[in-house]
């Protein structure tokens, strides 16, 4: 059904619960997966840029790219450093770049308030997005 799917991951439980379903849809339709995380950085006075990501997330990424590919899915990691506040554009960009069918996102299960005053990820990616985008709400 779906020849590329992008995962969009921050390595978080809600993203997790996103990549159910796109081993569901991998599997179903024989897709490839491209799992976009993009490493917010922020640039302090003096200190340089500082990453908000721990060697262990990128270690927890890697890995759940390597169990997709163990499960037999066509899978790939983008990992992209970039100012934060750029996750949703460079996400849709690189599922531009990929020719992407389906981006799947996990939600932080806020509000419509909350998530518009902290400007979420998720809805900010329905703006940009090239193709459908699957928003998983958390449990």
């Amino acid at each position: 059904m779906f020849d590329v799917i992008v995962w969009a991951t921050d390595g978080s439980a809600n993203a997790d619960l996103a990549l159910d379903y796109v081993r569901k849809l991998a599997e179903s339709g024989r897709s490839r997966v491209v799992v976009v995380h993009v490493k917010e950085i922020i640039v302090g006075r003096g200190a340089g840029p500082v990453h908000l990501d721990e060697d262990e997330l990128q270690q927890k990424i890697q890995g759940q790219v390597n169990d997709l590919k163990s499960a037999g899915i066509d899978a790939s990691l983008r990992a992209h450093p970039a100012p934060a506040g750029h996750a949703a554009h460079i996400t849709a960009d690189s599922a531009r770049e990929e020719g992407a069918d389906l981006i799947v996102v996990g939600t932080r299960g806020l509000g419509p308030i909350a998530g518009l005053l902290l400007g979420s990820v998720t809805q900010r990616l329905l703006q940009v997005a090239p193709c459908p985008v699957l928003a998983v709400p958390a449990s």
